[in-house]
């Protein structure tokens, strides 16, 4: 029987967060895509603290999707360069790795971050 998009999305989602995990240096940077906004948060998981987050809501951001994605990537960027961090690892949530996700990514590089 096939797994339905929620269970498979639970599955992905579980096998990437067996190899990413976040410290205080190098945080986790989570995403999650909903139909109406993309939010992104930058995780410490030895602490279980999230050290920042935002969204497209927060932002107010009109347009396409994917330009609004790419702005939250570029707004995650500044407020972690200005906390001191650089490098992340970047946990998808179980999406697949285009689209907004993707430009989320490419716009958290140009801001600066390594991953």
């Amino acid at each position: 029987m096939a797994f339905s998009k929620l269970a498979r999305r639970k599955k992905i989602r579980m096998r990437v967060r067996k190899a990413v995990s976040g410290t205080s240096v190098r945080p986790r940077l989570s995403v999650f895509r909903s139909n109406a906004a993309i939010y992104a948060q930058l995780i410490d998981d030895t602490a279980g603290h999230t050290l920042m987050s935002t969204n497209s809501r927060d932002l107010k951001l009109k347009g396409p999707k994917i330009d609004q994605a790419r702005e939250v990537g570029k707004a995650i960027a500044k407020q972690a360069l200005e906390a001191g961090i650089t490098a992340v690892g970047f946990d998808r949530g179980g999406f697949l790795y285009h689209g907004r996700i993707k430009a989320l990514a490419e716009g958290a590089r140009e801001g600066g971050l390594q991953f």
